[in-house]
């Protein structure tokens, strides 16, 4: 239980980290979490707001890997940073290190503005970094690997061995589903994943009104 200053106790929202591999459909799930009432809070928008204009990572990127990773405006080239850091995984390394500190100090902020009973902390590298540590509870959206090359190979219009290059760079899908307390099937249409997720906002709703009464004097 907090304190919020004024004398009134609070109690931390139930956190759900949500992640699984690149183009399981993470963002179809989240989106629908939050379509139900959940609290949403995304690593990949604040990794994007850590390197926007003006801010002091975009100069530790250029100063790190070269100029050539900004755009004519002055903004982080994205498709090229990627391939840089998937061909390279000591740059990857490199970029993980300069990023993850400010990603997870406004992660940690954002997540004590949450007054929702739960919030799904979505983090495409959960189970491969220490962000697992912040989360309560690990739900993994899972579909079988060669559904997962093609739907990449669509979505960002790459050829094979690229995509296969970018699902290598992150954790297997055994080690995922090893991590996982939920698992939620993506292999199938939007309403199959639906009805999971509606499932899934009911026990977490029950966790953490549990939390809440275990917390109270």
């Amino acid at each position: 239980m907090n304190d919020d200053g004024g004398g009134a106790p609070t109690v931390r929202a139930l956190r759900i980290g949500l992640t699984g591999g690149i183009a399981s459909g993470k963002s179809l799930v989240a989106n629908l979490f939050v379509k139900l009432g959940a609290e949403l809070v995304d690593a990949d928008q604040l990794a994007r707001e850590v390197v926007a204009p003006g801010e002091p990572a975009l100069s530790a990127i250029r100063d790190t890997f070269g100029p050539q990773l900004l755009t004519s405006r002055g903004e982080l080239d994205r498709a090229a940073l990627r391939k840089l850091v998937f061909a390279d995984p000591e740059k990857r390394g490199a970029l993980d290190a300069l990023l993850h500190p400010l990603i997870r100090a406004r992660l940690l902020a954002r997540l004590a503005e949450v007054r929702r009973p739960y919030a799904i902390v979505a983090v495409p590298l959960l189970v491969e970094t220490d962000f697992a540590t912040l989360v309560d509870r690990v739900a993994v959206v899972d579909c079988p690997e060669s559904l997962q090359l093609e739907r990449l190979m669509r979505r960002d219009a790459i050829p094979r061995a690229e995509a296969l290059a970018m699902i290598a760079a992150q954790a297997d899908r055994a080690t995922r589903l090893r991590a996982a307390h939920d698992v939620i099937d993506n292999s199938g249409d939007v309403e199959h994943t639906r009805r999971q997720v509606a499932q899934l906002h009911l026990r977490y709703l029950e966790l953490a009104s549990r939390a809440t009464h275990s917390s109270t004097p």
